[in-house]
């Protein structure tokens, strides 16, 4: 999805795009910047077997890119980073899917390899973002490992995303899609997550996507939803929704669904079929002096 807004555009908005080869903008009081790195190399990788301890990682970690959207006035940041992501699965430590015998073969690194798969080989992650507070303002964090953030305070909230405000034709002033991690489960289905951003003159809206389907086994769709609009107030409030889906294709075969993996590319359309097993909205108050 390309986006291209003139300055015109950007300035009615009360916009500025960020300088010295930053991706990003700035609006209405939020500073909001994506970075898309190349795969994760072998000393950083050792760095994160050491800190992690763990020597499993997906076939291909970005893991200096991320997304940070930055609240200049209080401090406040939330970023989106691999590194928090495989602490969360490492931290969840799911027991491992049961893969196909005829299948298991695939995961072999060598050729007589007897193949044992008593961890989380699909990298499901719990995770929903990293949360932070930044009082120097020309601070941004760029380079650092952390392990998850301060702890914002949310509260669990009847408030719903306004999905009529995020169908209203407004402008796309910035658009951007970050890959974090992937995984092909050594042909053998996909494990992939990604966060996506867009930017209205009104609001700001972001989509963090955990995908799984193991082929023939299961479908996995965890979704983190944040909305924030912007307006008049001091302490804008960031709505949160949190829905996990899953099911077998034994279970969406039964309900007459297809049981080829050809059929489930796009978890878009295959989240209205999969059961929900988890929902959560919560809303954050950004206060102006936390």
């Amino acid at each position: 999805m390309e986006v291209e807004v003139d300055e015109k555009g950007l300035k009615s908005a009360g916009a500025e795009l960020l300088k010295d080869g930053r991706r990003g903008l700035r609006i209405r009081g939020w500073e909001i910047e994506s970075r898309k790195r190349s795969i994760l190399n072998s000393s950083a990788l050792q760095q994160w077997e050491q800190t992690l301890h763990t020597s499993h990682f997906p076939e291909m970690i970005f893991g200096e890119s991320c997304l940070i959207l930055k609240h200049l006035g209080s401090g406040t940041k939330i970023h989106f980073n691999a590194f928090d992501a495989l602490a969360g699965w490492k931290q969840e430590g799911l027991p491992p899917v049961e893969v196909p015998a005829a299948a298991k073969w695939k995961f072999r690194s060598k050729p007589f390899q007897q193949v044992i798969l008593d961890y989380d080989y699909t990298f499901t992650t719990p995770y929903c973002g990293s949360e932070t507070v930044e009082f120097d303002a020309d601070k941004d964090g760029s380079g650092e490992i952390s392990a998850g953030g301060s702890g914002l305070h949310w509260e669990d909230c009847e408030e719903q995303l306004d999905v009529a405000a995020l169908t209203l034709k407004e402008p796309i002033l910035f658009y951007d899609e970050v890959v974090l991690y992937e995984d092909e489960l050594a042909d053998n289905g996909v494990s992939l997550l990604t966060v996506k951003v867009r930017v209205m003159p009104g609001s700001w809206y972001l989509l963090l996507r955990f995908w799984l389907r193991v082929d023939g086994v299961l479908m996995r769709l965890r979704d983190t939803r944040m909305h924030c609009v912007f307006g008049e107030s001091t302490n804008p409030v960031i709505l949160r929704e949190r829905c996990w889906r899953e099911g077998t294709f034994q279970a969406l075969s039964a309900k007459g669904y297809p049981t080829d993996s050809a059929s489930y590319s796009d978890p878009s359309i295959i989240s209205k079929w999969l059961p929900v097993i988890m929902h959560q909205t919560q809303k954050f108050i950004i206060r102006g002096n936390l």
